[in-house]
């Protein structure tokens, strides 16, 4: 069982350093965006700053490569459960017991 534990234990490790590096894409998107966002408001040649679609590219393309990242984190759990995969192994591993027997 310690075994088990230790396995687990390595699985939630993994986990916390995937949501670890989420968090940190969603931080660095988010102040250097701000960033962009800010220079080209100050440094516009126009009194009138207005919004135009180029100004905001790249924080539109980058938010679809963190909205990947973060389904690749959060979604597994969301549509199969938290359990799902314990549930599927030991449902496995006793469809592979029955049949050893027969």
């Amino acid at each position: 069982m310690e075994q088990y534990d230790e396995i687990k234990y390595q699985e939630a490790a993994k986990r916390v350093q995937k949501i670890k590096g989420f968090y940190t894409h969603a931080l660095v998107y988010l102040v250097i965006n701000t960033a962009i966002i800010i220079s080209q408001i100050q440094f516009s040649n126009s009194d009138n700053w207005s919004l135009e679609l180029r100004q905001f590219s790249t924080a539109f393309f980058w938010g679809i490569g963190l909205a990947a990242h973060g389904l690749s984190v959060f979604m597994p759990t969301m549509i199969l459960g938290k359990n799902w995969e314990d549930k599927k192994i030991k449902e496995l591993m006793e469809k592979e017991k029955n049949n050893k027997w027969e």
